[in-house]
Formats: C-alpha cells, sequence, structure tokens
C-alpha cells in the first residue's frame, strides 16, 4: 500500500540500547542501512535535537521520535519493539513501541498526511495492542498499511467538528494545535482533545498548524467558541483572531498527556471572569505567564526581541550597501560628495545624461541613491521590528516612528534599540488595558500607535535622545580614530566574535554593530568600511577552514562530516558561518577554538591593511563592493590555513572519548571532551 515502511524497517523485542540517544541512533542506522538516508550522523543529529526540545513519549508505552533533515532521501517509518523498554519522558512510564519517522527536509503534503494518520493510529488502543501481538515484521508492515490507507477509527479530520453527546446546549470550544517538527504531536494533540471532548459532551473544533496546509477555523465558529485551547510549541499563527477569548495555553505534549483535564479548565475559565484572555492585539502572553509556562526569563526575552529586530534589519542594509557599492562602481566615488547624486537625478535623464553621454555616470547616480535611501530605514526598521518582537502588530508603527525620531535626534542604532524597546513596552502596555467590547477594534488600530507613538518618541525627543546621541557620536569620533595597534585589537575581538559561536548572539552584535555603521562610510571615513570587512572576512573563515581540514586529514572525519565539508568551501565563499555548525555541535571544544584563532587573525589582517567593504553581505561575490581585494583574500586564506590546522592538530592530539557509529564502523569516531 505504501513504501514508507518495508520489513527491512522493522526490529521485534529488540534491545537497542539503555536510553533515548542509543535507540534514536539504531533507528537512524536502519534508515540509512536501508538506503533512505546519506547519512547515520547527520539523520541522528536531527531527530536527538528535534528530541531534546520535547520529549516525544506518549502515555500507553509509545515513543514517536521524528525529524525532518536534510540526511532524508525519502519519507521513512522505522518501526522497534523494545525488550527491555526504554524511557522517553511519557508520564505513565517507559515505551515499548518506537516508531521512528523521518521525514525529508522538504516533505510533500501527502507523505506529512500519512505521518500524521500513523501519529493518530498510536492512541487507539486496538492498533497499539495489534502491535504487540504481532509475531513478524511482515505483520507489522501490514498493520501499518490499514492504518494508513484509512482513517482510523474516532479520528477527526483536522478542522472538522466532533459529534457531540446528546445535550440540549453544548458548549463549544477552539482549540489549536502545533508543535515544532509538525508531523506528529500537532496532530496526535487534536485527536486527543477532539476525543475527550466527545466524551464531555463539548463541541470542538480544532485547527492543526502542522508541516502541511493548514486550513484556518471559520471565524464564526471561533466567535461562537466560549474558550479556545492553544496545545503548542510554537507561537500560534493568526493569534490575533481569538482576540479577548478566555485561553488555556499549554505545551502540545500535554494536549495529548492530558487531554480531559484541558477541556475541563477551558470549560472552567470560560465562565471565570478573571481567566487569562489572548490579548485583543494578539502579542504574546505576560512576562510572568511566559516564564512559567516556557521557563523563559527576562534577558532571553531581550536576547530573541533584539535580535528580531537585527534580523528584519538586515534585508533592507543589504540590499541598500550593495546598491551603493554598485554606485561606487559605475560612478566613482565622487558620486558621493556633497550632493553629486542629487544633483545629476534633478537636471539628467536617460533622455539628457550627464558629463555629454555619461550613461554608466547616470546609472551610479540612480544605484547610488536608491541604496541610501534603501540604508535610511535601518534604524526604522531597527526600532520598529524590536517593538513587534515585544508587542506583535501594534508594536510596529510607535517602533518606526521612534526609530525615525532617533535619526532626526542623531542617536542611531543605540536610540533605536532603546526606541524600539520603549515602543513595544508601551504598545504592550496599552494593550493590557481593560476596555469596553465596543472600543477593541480600535485599539490596534488606533489607540496603540497613537498612544504608543506619543510615549515612545516623547521619551526620545525630550529626554533620551540627546544623551544617547552624545554618547553615540563618541563612540562613533573614537572608532572612527583607531589606527596602528588599536586598530589592529579590535579587528582581533571583532574576529574572536564572529567565529565564537558561528551565527549566534555573539557573532550576531558583532555582525550588527558593523551594519549599524555602515550607513555612516564614506569617501572621506573608510572606518565603519573597515570594520564591516574585518567581520565578513573573519565570519567566512569557520565554513572554509572546516572545508580545508576534511581535505588535510579525511581519517578524522565521518562521512557525513565530509559531506558536509563539500557544501562548506560554498558557505564560506558566500559568508555563511553557519556551515561550520555541525562541526562545531559534533565537536565543540576542539572546534571553536580553532576558529576563533583562526578569524582573529583574519580580522587583525583586515584591519592592518585597510580593506574595507561597502557591502554588508555577500562574501567573495561582492568583490566589486571590497577596497583592497588582495588583501582580503590574504587574511581569509591565513585564517582559513590557521583554523584548519589548529582543528586537525587537536583531533590528533587531544584527548578523544570514542562515540559508537551506527552504520559506519569503518570511520574513525571524533566524540566531544
Amino acid at each position: 500500500m505504501t513504501t514508507l515502511i518495508n520489513t527491512d524497517l522493522v526490529v521485534l523485542d529488540a534491545n537497542l540500547g539503555a536510553d533515548t540517544s542509543a535507540v534514536i541512533r539504531q533507528l537512524a542506522g536502519m534508515v540509512a542501512g536501508a538506503g533512505r538516508a546519506t547519512g547515520v550522523d547527520a539523520l541522528y543529529a536531527d531527530a536527538l535535537a528535534r528530541e531534546q526540545k520535547t520529549a516525544t513519549g506518549v502515555p500507553g508505552g509509545i515513543a514517536i521520535p521524528h525529524c525532518r533533515s536534510e540526511a532524508v532521501l525519502e519519507a521513512t517509518l522505522a518501526m522497534a519493539r523494545l525488550d527491555p523498554a526504554v524511557d522517553f519522558g511519557a508520564k505513565d512510564g517507559p515505551a515499548d513501541i518506537i516508531f521512528f519517522i523521518a521525514a525529508p527536509a522538504g516533505a510533500d503534503n501527502e507523505h506529512l498526511k500519512l505521518l500524521s494518520k500513523l501519529a493518530r493510529s498510536l492512541i487507539k488502543k486496538d492498533f497499539t495492542a495489534a502491535l504487540r501481538a504481532a509475531k513478524t515484521p511482515a505483520e507489522i508492515v501490514a498493520l501499518v498499511d490499514g492504518a494508513l490507507a484509512d482513517t482510523p477509527a474516532g479520528a477527526a479530520a483536522p478542522g472538522t467538528q466532533a459529534p457531540a453527546a446528546a445535550v440540549s446546549a453544548p458548549r463549544r470550544l477552539v482549540a489549536v494545535t502545533a508543535c515544532p517538527t509538525g508531523i506528529a504531536h500537532t496532530y496526535m494533540a487534536a485527536d486527543s482533545l477532539v476525543e475527550a471532548a466527545r466524551e464531555a459532551g463539548v463541541e470542538l473544533q480544532v485547527e492543526t498548524q502542522g508541516s502541511g496546509a493548514v486550513t484556518p477555523l471559520d471565524p464564526a465558529v471561533i466567535a461562537a467558541a466560549d474558550a479556545v485551547i492553544f496545545a503548542v510549541d510554537v507561537d500560534v499563527r493568526g493569534k490575533e483572531r481569538f482576540a479577548g477569548k478566555p485561553v488555556i495555553n499549554a505545551p502540545v505534549k500535554r494536549g495529548i498527556d492530558e487531554p480531559a483535564k484541558m477541556i475541563r479548565e477551558a470549560l472552567a475559565a470560560a465562565t471565570d471572569p478573571h481567566a487569562h484572555r489572548v490579548p485583543h492585539f494578539g502579542a504574546e502572553e505576560a512576562a510572568e505567564h511566559n516564564a512559567e509556562v516556557a521557563g523563559e526569563h527576562l534577558g532571553t526575552k531581550v536576547k530573541k526581541v533584539l535580535l528580531t529586530g537585527v534580523s528584519y534589519m538586515i534585508p533592507f542594509v543589504a540590499g541598500g550597501g550593495l546598491l551603493i557599492a554598485l554606485g561606487f562602481l559605475l560612478g566613482g566615488y565622487g558620486i558621493a560628495l556633497g550632493t553629486h547624486a542629487d544633483d545629476i537625478l534633478t537636471h539628467n535623464t536617460l533622455l539628457n545624461l550627464p558629463d555629454g553621454g555619461n550613461l554608466a555616470l547616470y546609472l551610479g547616480a540612480v544605484a547610488f541613491k536608491i541604496g541610501g535611501l534603501s540604508m535610511s530605514f535601518l534604524v526604522p526598521a531597527l526600532a520598529g521590528y524590536i517593538a513587534f518582537g515585544i508587542a506583535d502588530r501594534p508594536g510596529i508603527a510607535p517602533g518606526f516612528t521612534a526609530g525615525a525620531v532617533a535619526v532626526f535626534m542623531g542617536s542611531g542604532f543605540l536610540g533605536g534599540l532603546v526606541g524600539g524597546l520603549l515602543a513595544g513596552l508601551a504598545a504592550y502596555w496599552i494593550g493590557s488595558w481593560k476596555v469596553p467590547r465596543w472600543l477593541r477594534g480600535l485599539m490596534p488600530v488606533v489607540i496603540i500607535p497613537l498612544l504608543g507613538s506619543i510615549i515612545a518618541s516623547g521619551a526620545m525627543l525630550l529626554v533620551l535622545g540627546g544623551p544617547i546621541a552624545a554618547f553615540s557620536n563618541g563612540l562613533n569620533h573614537w572608532l572612527t580614530g583607531m589606527s596602528g595597534a588599536s586598530a589592529v585589537v579590535l579587528g582581533i575581538v571583532l574576529g574572536l566574535m564572529m567565529c565564537f559561536d558561528l551565527g549566534g548572539p555573539v557573532n550576531k552584535v558583532a555582525y550588527a554593530f558593523a551594519v549599524a555603521g555602515l550607513g555612516t562610510g564614506s569617501a572621506l571615513n573608510h572606518a565603519p568600511w573597515e570594520i564591516m570587512a574585518a567581520v565578513m572576512a573573519a565570519g567566512m573563515v569557520p565554513p572554509l577552514a572546516m572545508a580545508l581540514a576534511t581535505v588535510i586529514d579525511r581519517k578524522r572525519f565521518s562521512l557525513a562530516e565530509r559531506e558536509n565539508g563539500k557544501a562548506a568551501w560554498l558557505l564560506g565563499a558566500s559568508f555563511i558561518s553557519e556551515g561550520a555548525i555541525p562541526f562545531a555541535a559534533a565537536d565543540p571544544l576542539r572546534v571553536i577554538p580553532s576558529m576563533m584563532l583562526g578569524g582573529a587573525f583574519t580580522g587583525a589582517i583586515c584591519m592592518a591593511a585597510g580593506v574595507t567593504s561597502q557591502a554588508p553581505h555577500g562574501g567573495i561575490f561582492v568583490f566589486f563592493a571590497i577596497g583592497n581585494i588582495g588583501m582580503f583574500i590574504t587574511a581569509i586564506l591565513v585564517g582559513m590555513v590557521v583554523s584548519a590546522f589548529s582543528v586537525v592538530a587537536l583531533k590528533r592530539w587531544a584527548v578523544r572519548r570514542p562515540v559508537d557509529t551506527v552504520g559506519a564502523p569503518e570511520l574513525v569516531s571524533q566524540g566531544s571532551y
């Protein structure tokens, strides 16, 4: 009936290890051994990372480890009946029935539907009893084929109404279920809640926000609901649709483990005037509620919203920076002096070219002007999306306004950070006000933007903008005045930061610092461009160094790592530091120090040689935007060689702890310390 599983992917009454890690590795080995994955290590790493986010054990002695992975060639099920059972985190004890779901990173909807059908079948006692009674792998395959071919008895399709008990006026609830992978837990939680609601005589409709296509709940159904259940491990899409509804918010696994209890809690919340409600502007829950449910501390939340702002800001800078560089390439550096570009665009057209028909100069002015306008959104976009990270969409307008005020005050990047935080907090606070129902519709489009802008922008104009501008200007003058040894020290620090966590918060801080100053560079002030060049060159070192290391000493790396090394050449050349993450994750105490050493060399050489970059991204492919391209390449090569030989030396002579490598016994395993 289906190619998802065959007898080679089933093992019965086997001892696959004493813990979840060992079992998952053995199952990943079965998938790779069947030719359905490129290697064990990559699939195992992805599955284990998913398991560490949320345990996949469910009541009834069942576990469903699963992941989507680039290593998977074909959607696959591997099944094990364990003896002895292994603890996968379920409340009722260890699991003896294990289904490993391996989906390709780009799995189509049909495969995802089949996988979700299997997950739903596993909450049916007759199905699991048949799995335990089966004598041969062929019987297991037949049972799974039957489950995938027919809708399991009692299961409801997503977004459909469960039959209610025969009562005169049934209570109505709606729910959203979602897990990070969107394959198994999303749908199991939905069916568990539907079944519990049916038994309680409650009408429940569920929206499953899984990996496949999402069928949104009818707005009329939401409006008629007494309360809403969010059984999710990720943010709810379109949360504002449920504004004002009493809400029960819990991890998706609780929807599987305690569905009846969640239904009772939702019914109680529906009649409790003090129950927690979905904010009318769809923002995150109150900070203390988030900390209780998700264990998220204030520092973590601040980091998340700042990185949200940076991530939304970068496209403005990337496009603008490249256009400015293209303008210099076509029109020369003189295009940036005074109002030269504006004068050309004011007095000339394609039919009336400047300097007697100089098309390159005219196009250079066009590119420079568009790039400059794009760069002008840097601080407002940063502030706007920091506010968005705190207060959702109602925070965007106050945030952009506060960012614009920061530009007007001359407080720059730091002013944008402060203004965005103020705007987000103000919007969130205003949105928490208890207002009459008739006023709720005006809150997100009128009241919050108006009052949030007054509070945040007023504070920037009247109190904070001046001191921040003075500090920012002093910092910029100090940095742009660096030369000689002090510039080299700055290059070393930036290089170390770029290679410390390979795209993580420290890396992003260094990158955001460089990008923020990029717009202040000019033909007369190259310092911001020099900082950008040092940051980009150092960020290219880790993937290139690991690619070189896999060539220098192949036997020190697994087959999966050698394959990753081939891809790392292009990733490094493109300035994608994350290309080294698979190596660092497997062996952090040897890889990361080696990368930092090479990055420090590269940053120092770039700053000492006065290398410049007017583009914030692109690596070697934006060569036209890089000044002193020879030294730029030299600095990268030096850092790459230093890091590569350092990591090889550490792997050869530092003490190693062997790690089992299922399916690849001929390889020398490089376990972490």
